[in-house]
């Protein structure tokens, strides 16, 4: 049974007592029991703690569950700490050989270890894929269990939060959050501090701050493996969040077709409220704040703000015209705060180091790290954490291990469904918001798709128009109707049925519904079709008789 914290000082006390619990000469054997379950993670784990019950090691060896370790290329995976191994492709028959072997005897069996170049490396610290990356965000994740709040706390969890009720003032908190420069990791990158400044002085009895976890673009996975793996950081940004802005309730909205985040988010909150850090009179600061998660059915428009706040009401998820802004009349007509995962989950680290701290990660127009969800036709496929303003290059090539098969790297989709692709020539682009834009993308949440020299970039602009298409709410004609069209044109397109003007009349409905819009979905769904004509105008002529 967890013990309340009545105080300050009692948090300190079980951040001690944590560290000293965690202290120990076992050697630590980390699951990952997130994605890698689709692989046969959870009997590698149960085979685990059979065999260590079998062979009487309960005293030597211990196994923890964990988040999403990253390298997903390599599912299932494992570290082993001592000595820092990185093992890939686990199966269940081989658990025996690595207790035997590399745990009581110290050696490597080298099929298990990554390898480049043909070459074995079996440590995490030498792996590129790893030791390229700075982990702010991740860095829990892969570590910890995240389903022990003991093991959060050990590693300075909470510790911004006692920071910021104890020794700043709501105003303070919002300054240290503009001074550091983070900007919303959910597509948009509007500056964090003053969106919390416009709910701070809105005025009303009721506020709330809700966390965007509706992660609807194909191949990612950024915010699902932040609640997965270390959802204790984002109950703390959101609890920090709502007292600089003064709200008592907050809502977390994750798709229902995330059960492992929502079990693993349902169990940091129960935690969270045992210890007195969530409900009344948090760690007796006289603050009083909960959290409630709402299951969203996975209707992609719902990451839209006013799409969500209409969903968590109860309502059709439909974006309503702006202004008034949610800062101002938002949920239930209260002001409200909308951040996603990525962006609370770095508030605990602004707060316990401070902004100029943060500063020294990314650039001037974009600080801190970003999170992308490596996928397509790259070696490492996986999660990637890097400062802003690292190149496509370095995240494909030094860290993604390149493109297999000796083929060519040709572009990579940026942004999901309504982002741009980046082609070759643009490979040394520094990623941030302004830089990424100018090419005809966007940031996005983080979605990162690379493509070979074989991919049809006019298939590519079909696949993603036909997402969009068919995730439209309807609700604006710009939307329902251009994207329908266009997706009419390139069909024909890569059926072999082109005709002439066709390229003239995609890039005329893509200005027109770029423009038209109601909601941020229908403004950038064009930006598939315009990136790939602007870039790749030449496949499309190939296929005009």
């Amino acid at each position: 049974m967890l013990k309340r914290l009545i105080s300050n000082n009692d948090l300190l006390a079980m951040k001690r007592a944590c560290e000293e619990k965690l202290k120990s000469d076992k050697v630590r054997v980390y699951v990952c029991m997130t994605g890698c379950r689709a692989l046969g993670a959870e009997e590698v784990y149960g085979e685990f703690q059979q065999q260590v019950k079998m062979q009487g090691l309960e005293d030597r060896v211990e196994v923890v569950e964990t988040g999403c370790q990253g390298l997903c290329a390599r599912a299932p995976v494992m570290t082993i700490d001592p000595p820092g191994i990185f093992y890939g492709r686990v199966t269940v028959d081989i658990v025996p050989e690595i207790i035997s072997s590399t745990i009581l005897k110290g050696e490597v069996i080298n099929k298990l270890c990554y390898a480049e170049a043909g070459k074995k490396i079996p440590h995490v610290k030498d792996i590129p894929f790893y030791n390229k990356q700075q982990k702010l965000i991740l860095r829990n994740c892969g570590v910890i269990d995240p389903n022990n709040v003991e093991h959060y706390i050990a590693n300075n969890g909470y510790e911004g939060l006692a920071k910021a009720l104890f020794n700043l003032q709501p105003e303070e908190i919002i300054k240290e959050i503009e001074n550091s420069g983070l900007r919303g990791r959910g597509g948009g990158g509007f500056p964090t501090g003053t969106k919390w400044g416009f709910v701070r002085q809105a005025k009303s009895d009721i506020k709330y701050v809700v966390c965007n976890a509706d992660e609807g673009d194909p191949g990612a996975f950024m915010d699902r493996a932040i609640l997965e793996g270390d959802p204790h950081s984002v109950v703390e940004g959101m609890i920090t969040a709502a007292f600089a802005m003064g709200a008592n309730k907050g809502f977390v909205y994750v798709r229902a077709e995330y059960p492992i985040a929502i079990d693993h988010l349902e169990c940091a909150i129960n935690q969270a409220r045992q210890l007195n850090l969530l409900g009344d009179n948090i760690l007796g600061s006289g603050f009083n704040f909960d959290l409630e998660i709402k299951k969203g059915a996975g209707a992609f428009v719902c990451g839209e703000e006013t799409a969500l706040i209409a969903s968590i009401e109860g309502k059709r998820g439909m974006p309503r015209p702006r202004p008034p802004f949610p800062a101002i009349s938002g949920l239930w007509k209260k002001p409200t705060n909308i951040n996603n995962v990525e962006t609370f989950a770095n508030v605990p680290l602004i707060m316990q180091h401070g902004s100029d701290w943060y500063k020294q990660f990314g650039t001037k127009n974009g600080a801190g790290t970003k999170i992308f969800a490596l996928a397509g036709n790259v070696k490492n496929t996986g999660l990637v954490e890097v400062p802003m303003g690292t190149t496509l290059r370095e995240i494909v090539f030094d860290i993604g291990g390149g493109i297999p098969g000796r083929r060519q790297f040709k572009a990579a989709q940026m942004g999901g469904p309504s982002g741009g692709c980046v082609p070759t020539e643009h490979l040394d682009l520094p990623i941030d918001y302004e830089s990424v834009k100018e090419v005809g993308a966007i940031m996005g949440s983080g979605g990162l798709i690379v493509m070979d020299e074989k991919t049809s970039m006019v298939e590519i602009a079909r696949y993603f128009m036909e997402f969009v298409q068919e995730e439209s709410c309807g609700k604006c004609g710009p939307c329902r109707i251009g994207t329908k069209r266009m997706l009419e044109v390139l069909t024909r397109l890569v059926g072999g049925n082109g005709c002439k003007g066709d390229v003239e009349a995609l890039t005329e409905m893509a200005h027109v519904t770029k423009n038209a819009s109601l909601c941020g979905l229908g403004q950038t769904a064009p930006n598939p079709v315009l990136s790939t004509i602007r870039f790749f105008l030449k496949e499309f002529e190939e296929l005009i008789p």
